[in-house]
This record gives structure tokens, C-alpha cells and sequence, in this order.
């Protein structure tokens, strides 16, 4: 059996909300396994559903930066929210998400040796991390074209913590805004459906059905009640099918048709998600109740 460590019980009740004793049954039952023991907790109704990676806020900015045809957003992180705030850094951002969108690179190794006045990016995020005394770091961008009857709308929220592009056929760049303001308040995954992958799909289904079994429901209904539930949450994730934040009267997909659009593609950067910050010494404060 597989020792379970202080620091893994936290992780745990990080992304399910569950209580330590809880939380170390489950790894203790699952061999430690991470996201067996979600599931696990799932099925047995003690934690909502929760994306396999928890958002763990490390520090940066995003950035978004736009033309007449295409628009980029980048992000670049620090260690601390301080050195986001500094000028220094917020120019270097910018000058980063500039040549990305001049330059149309396909890789993030392409990208770095994009040039700012003549040195690499990559040297120039070296140099930013000498001179401002933090670890920079250019995590990723995305370049969104526009072709012939297609606009791109941007939103930018909370100075740099998450920025979204949305590209539409049809409409206009207030309509496109309005549904990037929505993807940054509720974060789908999808845009519809059809993008759900089929494992997820299926990974999906077998825990609702070992939640309803554990709920005790009759074997003739599990099966219905359960296709109700993975249609619910197949909305939930679906930008399209989400109810529009603006106007929950109307789907985010029914705004854009009556606006005469159809919503081809969308991107949602938030600093710091899926990145561990450093750890507290989480040990010391629980190890007398994990004996």
C-alpha cells in the first residue's frame, strides 16, 4: 500500500472541498491515486465535479494585443503579483504578445526566438529575469485569424488576470465582446457538444453511474436518470448551450444567432491556471491527525 503524504491529502481537499479524514480514506483506498480518488469521491457524493487540473493561482499577466485581421493573447508569469504590477514587466508582455502577432509563429520553440529590438525572446526573458531579480517565464499564446465575414472580439478582465478572444462568422466585434465577457465569468471547456472528446464523455458516465448506484436508485431507472444527468452537464460545459451570463433567458448560443452569428472559435488565458505555486508546509499542521 502506497504511503500517503500530508502534502497529497491537501492537494485532495483542494479540488474536491472534502474533509482531510475524507480526503485521506480515499487516497488510502485508491492507493494514492489522484484522480481515482476524485472519482471515487464523486461517486459517492462528497465532491463536485472538478477539472482533473485544480487552478492554482501562480502570478503574471495576460495580455492581449489585435490587428485588422487576427488578434493574439499571451501569457507571461512571475513569482509574485508585485513584479505583474511593474512597469518593466508589463511592457516586456506586451512587447511579447507584439511580435507573436506580427510574426505568426507555429511553436512555442518558434516563438521564442521571435526578436524585440534584436534579441530573442527568449533572451530577453533571460534578461528580465536578471534584472527585475524574479523568474519570468512566457507560458503560451494563441493567434486567432480572421478570414472574410469573420470578426474577433477581445475582453480583458481584471487588468491582465484573464484575458479571452472570441472569433465569430457573422455579427459584429460588440457581440463578440459581450460573449468573451461571458467565457471569462464562467469558463467553458467546450464550445459545443461535438468538441466533448468520447473518453471524457465515458469517464463522465461511468461516475454517474456508480453515483447513482451509490444513491441507492432502482436498476430500471439508473440508466435514464443517468443519461439526464451527462446531458446536464454536457450544457454546463458547452459554451454554446450555457445560459448567456447577460440574459439567462437565452442560451450563449441563441444570443449569437439572434445577433446573426454563429460562434467558430474561443480562448480563454487565465494567469496561473493548472500551475502549483509553492507549497506551505502543510505537513506540520496536520501530521498529529494523519497518525
Amino acid at each position: 500500500m502506497a504511503q500517503i503524504k500530508a502534502a497529497q491529502v491537501k492537494e485532495l481537499r483542494d479540488k474536491t472541498g472534502v474533509g482531510m479524514m475524507d480526503a485521506k480514506k480515499a487516497l488510502v483506498e485508491t492507493d494514492g491515486d489522484m484522480d481515482k480518488a476524485i472519482d471515487l469521491l464523486r461517486e459517492q457524493g462528497m465532491a463536485k465535479a472538478t477539472k482533473k487540473q485544480g487552478r492554482i493561482a501562480a502570478e503574471g499577466l495576460t495580455e492581449v494585443v489585435a490587428n485588422d485581421s487576427a488578434a493574439t493573447v499571451v501569457e507571461v508569469n512571475s513569482e509574485t503579483d508585485f513584479v505583474a504590477k511593474n512597469e518593466k514587466f508589463q511592457t516586456l508582455v506586451h512587447n511579447i504578445a507584439t511580435a507573436v502577432l506580427e510574426n505568426n509563429p507555429s511553436s512555442m520553440e518558434e516563438a521564442e526566438q521571435l526578436e524585440i529590438d534584436g534579441k530573442s525572446i527568449a533572451d530577453t526573458v533571460a534578461s528580465a529575469t536578471s534584472t527585475i531579480g524574479e523568474k519570468i517565464t512566457f507560458r503560451r499564446f494563441k493567434t486567432l485569424e480572421a478570414a472574410e465575414g469573420e470578426v474577433i472580439g477581445e475582453y480583458i478582465h481584471m487588468g491582465g488576470r484573464i484575458s479571452v478572444l472570441v472569433k465569430l462568422e457573422g455579427g459584429n466585434e460588440e457581440v463578440a465582446r459581450n460573449i468573451a465577457m461571458h467565457v471569462a465569468a464562467i469558463n467553458p471547456e467546450y464550445l459545443d457538444r461535438e468538441q466533448v472528446p468520447a473518453e471524457i464523455r465515458e469517464h463522465e458516465m461511468s461516475v454517474l453511474i456508480e453515483q447513482a448506484k451509490n444513491e441507492g436508485k432502482p436498476e430500471n431507472i439508473v440508466e435514464k436518470m443517468v443519461q439526464g444527468r451527462l446531458h446536464k452537464w454536457l450544457g454546463e460545459i458547452s459554451l454554446v448551450d450555457q445560459p448567456y451570463v447577460k440574459d439567462n433567458d437565452q442560451s450563449v448560443g441563441q444570443y449569437a444567432k439572434a445577433n446573426g452569428a454563429t460562434i467558430k472559435e474561443f480562448v480563454r488565458f487565465e494567469v496561473g491556471e493548472g500551475i502549483e505555486k509553492r507549497k506551505e508546509d502543510f505537513a506540520a499542521e496536520v501530521a498529529s491527525q494523519m497518525k
